[in-house]
């Protein structure tokens, strides 16, 4: 009977761990990369999240002018 003595290693002996470490350092690999990609990890994210809130104190220092402008109106 063919899978009767092997327990969790598709190939048997070495050549199946080293197979299998591949096929998980590959699933890994595939992973990372897509989390590279979508700028889910990296430092990328540090400089727009600086960005948006120097964008946001720009903005709230136009509305109190307006605010002020309005009210000596």
């Amino acid at each position: 009977m063919m899978g009767s003595g092997m327990y969790g290693t598709m190939y048997g002996g070495l050549v199946g761990v080293f197979v299998e470490l591949l096929i998980i350092l590959l699933i890994v690999g595939v992973v990372v990369m897509l989390l590279n990609r979508s700028n889910f990890v990296g430092s990328g994210n540090n400089e727009r999240l600086v960005k948006v809130e120097k964008d946001v104190e720009d903005i709230k220092k136009a509305v109190e002018e307006i605010r002020n402008k309005l009210n000596e109106i």
